[in-house]
């Protein structure tokens, strides 16, 4: 390797490093931002096997000789934990569409595939590791070069099941592209999958024509996308949620069926569905609401072309939100924000209680402030 390269690498991985340590920090101290701990999670692990795991075990069994059959299990690992880190980034594309609905058909193919090349990885000969050095081992690759060749099943396996999480990519991206939420952030997903795909594409023709630059290539492009996400996860978190998901309206109600605030975020085929199902929800529940306890009401009506969600609180109000499909992040916002509309508002929501109370809605006025603090993304 030449020392150009090796200094470039090093430094890259530094830097990489440092970079997405912060951001895991970032991630463990403020999951809020990602909607729900379960998304929280999936990018904390994609970060960490991206650099912590895949990057360390790629750059050790191209920098430094330790001997042929360590450098090959680093190599083979790398294989794994690179496929691994494939399958996580596939399943933020999964959620960006369509929250925790994971389509059978092309995960069990990778399944399929990651399998068959795990098999492959472990049979004899599967890669072979070619040093161009006489220098005794451990030893860092200076002045000479280390080099990895795929037998043909394990290249094709290896091609076929890049390849297809790659296209995989782009048409998840076209069907999000169909039905937008928000142009800009639709833009920046296809750029995003277009920038994710040049490392694929390095190490496709590394495995094909077996020249080491491509290899190199790989890893330096990869870093800059980690960087680049890195970057978003921290100071745009919106942009990985769900975009296909629609928020009509949401609605505040007293509990005598009185609406105390309404914010629409885009038209509805249907208007005047907002009020009519918010007050239909509002009344049965009143009525039920002296038979049963709170957590028997109901929480989510469905229609046609909409979900209403219910989020009720015991000072005696409650928030409808109509969507065009419910899911756990909206769930645990609505959570947030009645908590804080609560807090803003006790003692107007108190002095209500009494149903005989003359209610001055314009008193709730400045609920926008809080309307945009926990659903900027859907604006």
């Amino acid at each position: 390797m030449h020392i150009f390269f090796l200094i470039f690498i090093i430094i890259g991985y530094i830097c990489v490093l440092f970079v997405s340590i912060y951001t895991l920090i970032y991630i463990f101290r403020h999951q809020q931002n990602y909607g729900i701990r379960y998304t929280a999670v999936l990018y904390f692990l994609t970060i960490f096997n991206a650099v912590i795991i895949y990057s360390t075990l790629y750059l050790f069994s191209i920098i430094i000789f330790f001997s042929e059959n360590i450098n090959l299990i680093f190599w083979k690992l790398s294989i794994i934990f690179g496929i691994i880190e494939l399958i996580l980034i596939s399943l933020i594309y999964t959620f960006l569409k369509e929250y925790k609905k994971i389509p059978y058909f092309p995960f069990a193919f990778f399944t399929i595939l990651f399998g068959m090349l795990i098999g492959s990885l472990f049979s004899p000969n599967s890669i072979q590791i070619f040093i161009d050095s006489s220098n005794s081992h451990p030893f860092f690759l200076v002045d000479s070069s280390i080099s990895y060749t795929f037998n043909i099943i394990t290249g094709i396996i290896g091609i076929i099941l890049q390849g297809s999480m790659m296209i995989y990519w782009f048409a998840i991206s076209i069907i999000i592209f169909k039905k937008p939420r928000n142009e800009e952030k639709i833009k920046n997903l296809i750029n995003n999958t277009i920038f994710f795909s040049f490392p694929i594409l390095m190490y496709i023709l590394y495995i094909t024509l077996q020249i080491s630059i491509f290899r190199e290539l790989h890893i330096l492009l990869l870093w800059i996308n980690i960087i680049g996400v890195c970057l978003l996860l921290v100071k745009k978190p919106e942009l990985f949620l769900e975009l296909t998901k629609k928020i009509y309206y949401l609605n505040i109600y007293h509990k005598s069926g009185i609406l105390l605030y309404s914010y629409k975020f885009i038209p509805t085929t249907n208007e005047i569905d907002s009020t009519i199902w918010g007050n239909i929800l509002i009344g049965i529940n009143h009525i039920l609401s002296e038979f049963i306890d709170t957590k028997d009401q109901i929480e989510v009506l469905q229609t046609d072309n909409s979900d209403i969600i219910v989020n009720y609180d015991e000072i005696g109000f409650a928030v409808v939100l109509i969507t065009n499909h419910k899911n756990a992040i909206l769930k645990n916002l609505m959570e947030k924000f009645a908590e804080d509309f609560k807090n803003k508002y006790k003692s107007e929501l108190t002095e209500i209680q009494d149903l005989n109370k003359l209610i001055n809605v314009s008193e709730f006025k400045e609920t926008k402030d809080i309307v945009e603090k926990y659903f900027q993304m859907y604006l």
